[in-house]
């Protein structure tokens, strides 16, 4: 069951967060959030998409009358045999992980939560992946399909089941990381792995020149690699897949094995790691793994072989995005500072027009999460 309170745009505030709503359940909440975009596109209101909350940090603020999408909840299908599974995108992250850990599966892109209650279609949304991510595949990677409710009212469906049917133009994909300003997620089909035979971490003391040269070198070999990150000390590999593999690389890389490496990465990927405790804005620098030291002030994290670099740092924006550029990457504001400004690298004029327009025909009013991703978008 769901509760919807007594107001103009919906909210699930008393559901139990137990089951799933049912098919008619879920067929009545489409066709309610269906009304109250229909009704808002009419008149012009703005609707902030509400889902668990977890990832109101990312992006630029945006305001709106909320649209809370946590009653949409529930796995429509799932067969492990196929490895594929379809959710509404207000189901809990958790409930998802949980049913795949029955069968030995996961979502192989190791999203992170920043959150108890994070939901799927905030996480496709948002676009975020884990410490798997280099060596599985991204987010976008393993979505197959999509029911997606537009600004206009329409419920569109996207791609399939299969990889087979996601076929021309990839609009399932295009919704990953567009942060709701395209519309609302309302399934999501994913491709979904079985969990490795044997996973293992060793620690390196390395500093981060000397970590970077080793780990350019293994990228030359076959090692079973599913996780890298320096903390600015300490080089920590993860590895991945069976078991002959697993301990034949983990005596070629060395190091010392970890004491709690499950907990190592989880606090890596949900930021509770001790260096994401600094007070200054959290940057997230995404260039060419081989790239330099951006010799830029403050404290830097780097992970994915060092394609992804977190940076703490009270340096200005322009000079953090100017360097990122020269390396051949960008640089995103991931938390803290001013949320109002532009937090994502600005777009050469041709994207920033292609992302207009794709804007216009989704969502023609703005009033899917405006100015969530850029000021005009």
């Amino acid at each position: 069951m769901y509760i919807t309170a007594n107001c103009r745009f919906p909210s699930w505030s008393g559901f139990d967060g137990h089951g799933d709503t049912g098919v008619t359940g879920a067929f009545d909440l489409t066709a309610e959030l269906q009304a109250y975009v229909r009704t808002a596109g009419e008149d012009g209101t703005p609707l902030r998409i509400a889902g668990s909350g977890s990832k109101d940090f990312y992006g630029r603020s945006t305001k709106g009358e909320p649209l809370d999408v946590r009653g949409h909840r529930g796995i429509v299908e799932y067969e492990p045999t196929e490895l594929v599974l379809t959710a509404r995108g207000g189901t809990p992250l958790a409930e998802i992980e949980s049913a795949l850990a029955e069968h030995g599966q996961m979502l192989p892109f190791e999203p992170p939560h920043f959150g108890p209650n994070a939901t799927l279609g905030g996480t496709i949304a948002c676009g975020l992946s884990g410490p798997r991510r280099p060596y599985a595949g991204a987010a976008r990677d393993f979505v197959l399909g999509t029911r997606v409710l537009t600004g206009t009212g329409n419920v569109l469906s996207f791609g399939g089941q299969v990889m087979k049917n996601v076929a021309g133009y990839d609009l399932s994909r295009l919704m990953c990381g567009a942060l709701g300003t395209l519309g609302v997620l309302l399934e999501v089909s994913l491709k979904v792995l079985p969990r490795p035979a044997e996973e293992l971490t060793n620690s390196l003391e390395l500093s981060s020149a000397e970590a970077a040269e080793m780990v350019g070198c293994w990228s030359t070999h076959p090692l079973p690699l599913s996780a890298v990150c320096h903390d600015g000390q300490r080089l920590h590999v993860r590895l991945s897949g069976a078991a002959s593999a697993v301990r034949a690389a983990r005596q070629r890389i060395g190091g010392e094995p970890h004491p709690d490496a499950e907990s190592l990465w989880r606090r890596i990927r949900e930021h509770r790691h001790a260096f994401f405790e600094a007070p200054q804005a959290l940057w997230r620098v995404s260039v060419p793994a081989a790239a330099p030291d951006l010799n830029l002030p403050g404290r830097c994290l780097a992970e994915w072989g060092g394609a992804q670099r977190w940076l703490h740092s009270d340096v200005a924006a322009e000079r953090i995005r100017a360097a990122a550029q020269r390396a051949g990457g960008h640089a995103t504001l991931f938390r803290g500072g001013d949320r109002n400004g532009e937090v994502f690298h600005p777009l050469q004029p041709s994207i920033a027009a292609l992302h207009r327009r794709l804007k216009d025909a989704f969502d023609p009013k703005h009033i899917l999460n405006p100015g969530r991703m850029y000021a005009d978008i």
